[in-house]
This record gives C-alpha cells, sequence and structure tokens, in this order.
C-alpha cells in the first residue's frame, strides 16, 4: 500500500517557478509510474505529466498545455518525484495531486490506485 503526499504548491506570480514534490511512502515505489494531474474549479481533472519506473526506462509524458514549461524526476532511493514547473500562467490555478499506477498514462486516471491530497497552486499577481 503507497500513501503520497504533496508539498510544494503556493502562490506565484505569473511568469514564476514553483517546485512540487511528490513523497511516497510504502513498499513497491521503484515498480511503479507517478503522475501529476490538477484540477481547478469548473474543469475537469486534467493529467499534465508522468514518469514511468527504471523497469520502463524512466520514461515520461507531458500534456501539450505544459510540455516545455514542466519538468518531471523521480529519486528512487528517496521516493521522492518532483515536478518543477516554469513560465506559470493563471490558467495553471489549481489542486495538483500525485497518483500511483503501473503505467505511465496521464490520459487514463482510472488506472492510478493511490492518490494523495493535493497541493494548491495559485498564479496570480
Amino acid at each position: 500500500q503507497l500513501q503520497l503526499v504533496e508539498s510544494g504548491g503556493g502562490l506565484v506570480q505569473p511568469g514564476g517557478s514553483l517546485s512540487l514534490s511528490c513523497g511516497v511512502s510504502g513498499s513497491g515505489f521503484q515498480d511503479y509510474a507517478i503522475g501529476w494531474f490538477r484540477r481547478s474549479p469548473g474543469k475537469a481533472q486534467e493529467g499534465i505529466s508522468c514518469i514511468s519506473s527504471s523497469r520502463f526506462g524512466f520514461r515520461t509524458d507531458y500534456t501539450e498545455s505544459v510540455q516545455g514549461r514542466f519538468t518531471i524526476s523521480r529519486d528512487d532511493i528517496n521516493k521522492v518525484v518532483h515536478l518543477q514547473m516554469s513560465n506559470l500562467q493563471p490558467e495553471d490555478t489549481a489542486v495538483y495531486y500525485c497518483a500511483a499506477a503501473d503505467w505511465c498514462r496521464i490520459r487514463v486516471p482510472s488506472t492510478y490506485f493511490a492518490w494523495g491530497q493535493g497541493t494548491q497552486v495559485t498564479v496570480s499577481s
């Protein structure tokens, strides 16, 4: 059983940067893909990035809206996944969640079996 805890959210001005972390406890972290999702008021949940396990070569995927601005990475020793976000815009305002799955598939959130509680990111001047 994995438990995930997000951290690093906050208020940032447009054009600024934030780094989110997803700390994972429980066994088997290294065997799972970790994805990041977000939900903002009035919008559907959006899968934004994921990173596979070493078994699949730490493959990464990004949704188009964050491609080139967000970078996902993982530290299997410390059981942490990071999401480095740059050039943030007001439309990036949302609650950000990390989740675990067998495969890196951000367009199929139903495949993720463990979720964190989320961290708020607000982009505003």
